[in-house]
This record gives structure tokens, sequence and C-alpha cells, in this order.
């Protein structure tokens, strides 16, 4: 049997979050953490607030009274030129609309979700924000097809919601969640150029070696997946359900479902790249109770 993959390193440096309080990261970038920690979050979902007189808001969090009014106590008055979301998962997007209403600052994002829907979609490569803080867009889809990430270009500094977390693997649920677009888009940050200089993530602290936690990232997920296949081969045809206690063996229950979400993307992945086959459906139409094998060539 292939190797179980070890946890991430924790590339995390300076000052932890901690909800409702504030701490500038960069110069003209205040980090705001949601009062949501949990299993999924971890400390909680971060709000960051970029721009010294005129601020941009970057995932407002879930729709928290308390976060809300923490936000805008923090900006004193400043005007909200916008709310940006990186992606429409309930711990990032919905706050967006309660404190749109109260700013007056149109909502940007890719696409629609539950709880969120932007008054101006933005695209890949586009520019947000004012001249002293502009944020390139860089479409990101992996973690969700609609997810993004901001490039504050002065300072070389990423905002990444869920693309890139402090010390832990994302979780990636198809159809929406793709293995394969994800690991296209983590290569994306490490062959930008300029060079990226740190990673403002979702859940966690700042991350001031992007190649090493990206690289590790990936690397981490090269493993899972030679993990996968090994324990396919060994049963010869498997669900993701099925398959569980060889990848993740011993997981606590509570994170059987997220596990078995990423496992099927996992194998999803293999058979985009023709190492096996769903059996009795196209690939495409399958889910987590879909069995797949092997694929043999003859």
């Amino acid at each position: 049997m292939t190797t179980q993959p070890g946890p991430l390193s924790q590339w995390g440096t300076g000052p932890d979050p901690r909800p409702g309080v504030p701490v500038v990261i960069a110069p003209g970038v205040v980090r705001l953490t949601a009062p949501n920690p949990s299993m999924m979050t971890g400390p909680g979902t971060n709000t960051y607030l970029v721009g010294e007189r005129r601020v941009l808001v970057i995932d407002p969090g879930p729709d928290d009274p308390a976060h809300r009014r923490r936000i805008i106590d923090v900006l004193e008055g400043r005007e909200v030129v916008g709310i940006a979301v990186t992606h429409t998962h309930p711990d990032h997007a919905p706050g967006a609309r309660r404190l749109a209403s109260v700013t007056q600052a149109p909502q940007l994002g890719f696409a629609s979700g539950p709880g969120f829907d932007p008054d101006k979609r933005i695209a890949d490569g586009e520019l947000i924000g004012e001249p002293d803080s502009l944020l390139r867009v860089l479409h990101t889809p992996g973690h969700a097809s609609d997810h993004c990430c901001y490039l504050l270009e002065r300072v070389g500094l990423l905002f990444t919601g869920d693309h890139v977390m402090e010390g832990s693997t994302v979780v990636i649920r198809p159809p929406d969640g793709d293995v394969g677009a994800y690991v296209a888009s983590l290569r994306r940050i490490i062959e930008h150029r300029p060079a990226i200089a740190s990673l403002a993530p979702g859940h966690g602290r700042v991350i001031e070696d992007p190649e090493g936690a990206v690289r590790e990232i990936i690397a981490h997920r090269q493993a899972r997946e030679a993990l996968v296949l090994s324990a396919l081969a060994a049963r010869g045809a498997a669900s993701a359900q099925e398959l569980l206690d060889a990848v993740y063996p011993g997981l606590e229950a509570t994170r059987h479902d997220i596990a078995t979400a990423t496992l099927w993307g996992h194998l999803r992945h293999l058979g985009q790249q023709g190492e096996l086959r769903p059996v009795g459906c196209a690939l495409g139409d399958d889910s987590t109770d879909t069995v797949f094998c092997v694929d043999d060539p003859s």
C-alpha cells in the first residue's frame, strides 16, 4: 500500500487570528476574523479591509450581526468602495448583502450563489479597488468553480480565500469542486510573475513562503491520489465510500462526509486522466456511490 501523506506544515507567521480583533498585516490592510470558529473554518473566516481612505472589503463572512458591526467599527467612517467575495460558500459570502445595504457599496463576485448575488460580476485579470490599492482578480477554480483570489499588486499579497489555507487542505466536493482544476490553479500561484510575496488566507495566519506552502499542498494531493489508486487496485472495484477506511484510516465520524466527497473528487480526476473508469455510467454522471475500477486499456 502506498504511504499515507502526513499533515501539512504550519507555514503561517504573525499573530493568530482571533474573532473581533483587527490586525494590520500589511500597509493599508487589516484582517478581522469572524466569530465562526469550527472544524471547517479553523479560527474563523478572515475578512480583509484593503485601503487607507477608501476601502474594499474582501469576504465579509457569514450573515452575522456582531461581525458586521465590528467591520463597521473598524472602518471608522471610511467609505467602502466594494465588497468582494472569493467564492459563495456560506462562511465567506452571505454577510455581503446586509453590509452592502449599510455602506451602499456594490457587491463583487464571479458568480451568484446561496445568499449572494453580485451587483457586478468580476472576470479573471480584472482590476478592482482604488488606484493606491488595486487588486488583480485571479480566477482559481477547484475548491469551487467560482473561486477567485485577489492580488494586491503593490506589495505582492494574494488574498486566497479557501484556495490556500494555513496548515490544512481544502474540501473538494464534486461536481462543483474539481481536483484537476484545483491543482492547475495552485500551479498558477507559484508560476505567477512577478512572484507572489505572501498569502493572506481565508482561514489562518499570513503565509510568507507561498511557493513552499503551495508545493507542499500539491505534493500532498499527489500522494493522496496515489493512495486512492493503490487502494482501488487492491479492491478491484469500489466506490468512494467503500475506499474511505483504506484511504483515511481511523478518521473520526464527523469528517466522513467531507473525506468521502474529496475522495470522490480524486476518483473523478483519475478517471479524467484515463487511470480508471466508473462502472455503469459515464464520467460526469457519477456520484459518491458510483463504483470505479482501474481501467484496462486492453
